[in-house]
């Protein structure tokens, strides 16, 4: 990570992701190949623009996927697809820069141990 005002950024991007999947994966539950209506893949859009920039380059999930298509309206079943796997590479990104110092796990920025703590990571693998 950068510095504090992406660790910020990161921060809320995740909270953003993390309310969209839900939302969208339970209407995906209702109804999977119902289109996505324009506001909502306008903030979706949005959403994955800022994690494109956070993530980039090797956190993205696709190569070639930049955003939804609003032309070619995806279902909400293909919509949460995507956003789960973004929920994913956040993890991994933020996995990434943490650490564990005492009982509790603290973000790194430029290599140094900050003063904002975190949740242990999804999954704990060792280098």
């Amino acid at each position: 990570m950068k510095d504090l005002g992406q660790l910020e950024q990161f921060e809320k991007l995740i909270g953003q992701l993390r309310g969209l999947h839900e939302e969208i994966s339970l209407l995906a539950k209702k109804s999977q190949n119902d289109a996505v209506n324009s506001f909502k893949l306008r903030l979706i859009n949005k959403v994955v623009d800022t994690a494109n920039s956070i993530l980039q380059p090797d956190y993205l999930p696709f190569d070639d996927f930049s955003e939804f298509d609003s032309d070619d309206v995806p279902t909400n079943s293909d919509v949460a697809l995507v956003l789960a796997q973004y929920l994913e590479e956040s993890e991994r990104y933020r996995a990434d820069n943490i650490e564990k110092y005492g009982i509790s796990w603290w973000y790194v920025v430029n290599g140094k141990r900050t003063d904002v703590q975190t949740s242990a990571p999804a999954k704990v693998v060792r280098k």
